[in-house]
């Protein structure tokens, strides 16, 4: 079997689709995306795909290897996304010829299902409430919400009740037992991060995400005696080397690897098994596609700490798209009672509507994250 053809698919709301065919007839999809530079993942792609061309797929642990370390320089977002859009492709590969799960190439699942969660818009209590509500109602047990606005290196006792009326709004609607993960989404400094995480405490919150950015990671050194709740980081981490010094100095409880942007299945595989030895859990982070989420499922079967899942359903920059549109058979991803099921068909488990995907990438997107600026005109993290 040999590779070839790779056609990347830039397709709405924001995400980025790879076809990798072969000479037998056998073709997978990965998910090679950065949100918000998901033209610079193609061209990427395209790059990578000159060493592809003519090779059997099935050997991903040497196409890995090779496409990490053979153009000297590596790591990143963009590269470490691209590869793992292809890797999630070659798995997809190797299953369907095989007609056998990722997970079953993997060694076999040790779940049949895992908890999910869904993200929760609003910015004032109420909406942040309602959201909530209607999450549980559809069947969710737990929540994530951001924790604030901008805020400044150091910034005022009014932004911080804000924050703490939204979460306490949100604890109210829902009850006791349901998890509440809060992200600071990497806009809160460390002076103001002492404040909050002691603050809310007091909610029981299931995690709170990216409490500082990953490049501050030594803050938690001091942000972590000061809670009681599980730190979570890593969407922005790519790789085993990244996730290294972060799992051995034991200030992170929970990692959230993206299988679209840490290398693929290939990757966040080790990545996961490496938290296992230091007893972190793992969270997948996807607020992405079908085939995203997809291998992230195939990832989750084969992780023993992994307890909950991200995933994209109704999140508000699903705006044009939404997470089922591309899949022919939707019910795959069979959520039941805040659970999903993981998919068992031959390779990912889903079947893509290809002919769906190139009406959508005739349309195509330029998504972009907001550009904030506190009062004073200065560049806020948003």
């Amino acid at each position: 079997m040999k590779i070839t053809k790779l056609t990347t698919y830039i397709v709405p709301p924001r995400w980025c689709f790879l076809k990798i065919e072969t000479d037998e007839g056998v073709v997978g999809w990965g998910e090679p995306v950065v949100e918000g530079r998901a033209h610079s993942v193609a061209a990427a792609v395209e790059e990578l795909s000159d060493y592809l061309i003519g090779k059997d797929p099935r050997n991903i642990e040497d196409h890995w290897t090779v496409l990490y370390r053979g153009g000297f320089y590596r790591g990143g977002a963009i590269h470490m996304s691209a590869l793992a859009g292809i890797d999630q492709a070659l798995w997809d590969i190797k299953g369907k010829a095989l007609g056998v799960s990722v997970s079953q190439l993997l060694g076999g699942p040790v779940r049949n299902s895992i908890r999910l969660y869904s993200w929760i818009g609003g910015d004032r209590p109420a909406d942040a409430a309602a959201a909530a509500k209607d999450a549980v109602a559809r069947g969710f047990t737990a929540v994530k919400m951001n924790g604030t606005e901008e805020l400044q290196f150091v910034d005022s006792y009014e932004k911080v009740e804000a924050a703490l009326a939204n979460v306490a709004a949100v604890r109210d609607a829902v009850g006791p037992h349901v998890g509440i993960g809060v992200d600071f989404h990497g806009r809160v400094h460390k002076p103001m991060a002492k404040v909050l995480i002691k603050e809310l405490d007091q909610y029981k919150l299931m995690f709170i995400e990216e409490p500082v950015l990953s490049e501050n990671y030594e803050a938690l050194k001091e942000l972590a005696p000061l809670t009681n709740t599980p730190i979570a980081l890593g969407e922005r981490l790519y790789s085993r080397w990244d996730f290294k010094r972060i799992l051995s100095e034991g200030y992170v409880d929970i990692i959230q690897p993206d299988v679209s942007h840490a290398g693929g299945i290939t990757e966040t595989r080790k990545i996961a098994t490496m938290a296992e030895a230091y007893d972190v859990a793992v969270a997948l982070h996807c607020p992405l596609g079908p085939i995203a989420l997809a291998a992230c499922l195939q990832v989750d079967a084969v992780s023993y700490n992994a307890f909950i899942q991200e995933q994209s359903l109704g999140i508000h920059y699903n705006q044009s798209n939404d997470l089922l549109d591309y899949l022919t058979q939707p019910e795959v991803f069979a959520y039941d009672k805040g659970y999903v099921t993981i998919p068992q068909g031959p390779g990912l488990g889903i079947e893509i509507n290809e002919e769906y995907v190139k009406e959508r990438a005739a349309i195509g997107h330029r998504w972009r994250n907001p550009i904030w600026r506190h009062k004073d005109g200065s560049f806020a993290e948003w």
